[in-house]
């Protein structure tokens, strides 16, 4: 079979690389694009799997890409919803601190926020009770500008903008190679060759093997840890009006188990955050015998398992024991009861390691000669994605107009 000609090949059908072949289709559209995702539809994994917040960026380190990219990717993804009809709502969210001794940590976020630019404010405990009936805390951070949104229904709207815009989504398309072929890249899927100037790697939970298989040396390694979830019974949903979360670890680059309202109905609670047993496993049944392999012979992920054990050993309590998972929601919304919580969908979070042990927090894209990598992209990438895309869209033409030279 001819290979298909292509600008650019973008691996990965995510939020990520949705919205990087959209940017690229409006700031070049003269640029050929091709997307290719392995799964039967875009935004499979974590695009179409999280709790559907549009993030303020107040927990981010000021002058990090987070904090540069949420805040404005937030209002191009709210704009966005607006001009397609996306569902969204602007709904606010307050961060609780539950007693005294987390009052620094809430400084810290609200310190954090103010200086991002984020809308937040403190409250005391009666002003909790206004806005969350329910919720019980010594203090709290207010932010009003916290939204919820369709995720799926963005990423559904990118492929088909991108389509109409003349370019080519691959569904089951599953990168496998790359070679050099001449000036250009020789790209091949489970379906079919595709030539290409330049390869944007999107891939997720996949991103540091499609990064090897082109020839380059990640600077981390994607762990899987997974998030479950319940939901609320429509009893109980009442008790959380719409945004719960409580005072994070400032070591731990997870919120916490938090109350969601969702933007199709109903309020879920979660996540917890446990290693996964294959980098798509989203229960304790699968298993991937490289992926685990992978994971725990990784000294990274070694050096921070003996760091984070007891913080590790609290997570695994809280999705084998359901009570454990329900005194951890309890401490936020004390009325809330077991009989209340039902099952609802994990999702998987790609978390890049690096080999001292670290978590990457930050954004982080490695650029190649003719391929610019994604490492890593946990939240608020959704949030920012728009904004992402556009980042990564300008390095890509930038490095297509070098090639060309």
């Amino acid at each position: 079979m001819a290979a298909s000609l292509l600008d650019v090949a973008i691996v990965g059908g995510g939020i990520v690389g949705l919205a990087t072949a959209y940017q690229i289709s409006v700031l070049a559209p003269n640029i050929k694009i091709g997307l290719l995702e392995k799964e039967p539809r875009v935004g499979f994994h974590q695009s179409g799997r999280n709790s559907g917040v549009i993030h303020s960026g107040i927990y981010y380190q000021p002058g990090s890409l987070k904090a540069q990219t949420c805040l404005e990717g937030k209002g191009m993804l709210e704009e966005f919803c607006l001009e397609h009809n996306i569902a969204w709502d602007k709904c606010g969210k307050v961060i609780v601190a539950v007693d005294d001794p987390e009052l620094p940590a809430m400084e810290k976020i609200l310190t954090r926020g103010i200086a991002n630019g984020v809308e937040c404010h403190r409250i005391d405990a009666k002003q909790l009770k206004e806005i969350e009936p329910h919720a019980t805390g010594t203090a709290a951070i207010h932010v009003p500008g916290t939204g919820i949104v369709d995720y799926p229904a963005v990423c559904r709207t990118l492929s088909a903008l991108i389509q109409n815009r003349g370019h080519s989504v691959h569904m089951l398309s599953r990168f496998e190679k790359v070679d050099v072929a001449g000036k250009e890249l020789r790209v091949h899927s489970s379906d079919q060759s595709y030539t290409t100037k330049l390869l944007i790697n999107c891939a997720g939970l996949q991103s540091d093997r499609v990064m090897r298989l082109c020839g380059a040396v990640p600077p981390a390694k994607i762990v899987p840890f997974r998030g479950e979830y319940f939901e609320l019974a429509e009893e109980a949903q009442s008790l959380c009006r719409n945004l719960i979360y409580p005072v994070p670890n400032p070591n731990f680059p997870f919120l916490g188990v938090h109350f969601t309202r969702m933007i199709q109905g109903g309020v879920e609670c979660g996540p917890n955050a446990v290693l996964a047993m294959a980098r798509e496993g989203y229960d304790w049944k699968t298993w991937n015998f490289r992926d685990l392999t992978e994971s725990l012979t990784y000294g990274g992920f070694l050096r921070i398992a003996t760091k984070y054990w007891k913080t590790g050993a609290g997570e695994i309590v809280r999705s084998l024991s359901k009570g454990a998972f329900v005194r951890a929601l309890q401490r936020l919304v004390p009325e809330i009861q077991a009989g209340q919580l039902r099952v609802a969908p994990a999702g998987v979070r790609a978390q890049a390691i690096a080999p001292d042990g670290s978590m990457v927090d930050d954004f982080l894209f490695v650029d190649q000669e003719r391929a610019i990598h994604v490492c890593n992209a946990p939240s608020p990438a959704a949030t920012a994605s728009l904004k992402i895309g556009e980042t990564i869209a300008r390095r890509a033409i930038a490095q297509l107009m070098q090639l060309e030279s």
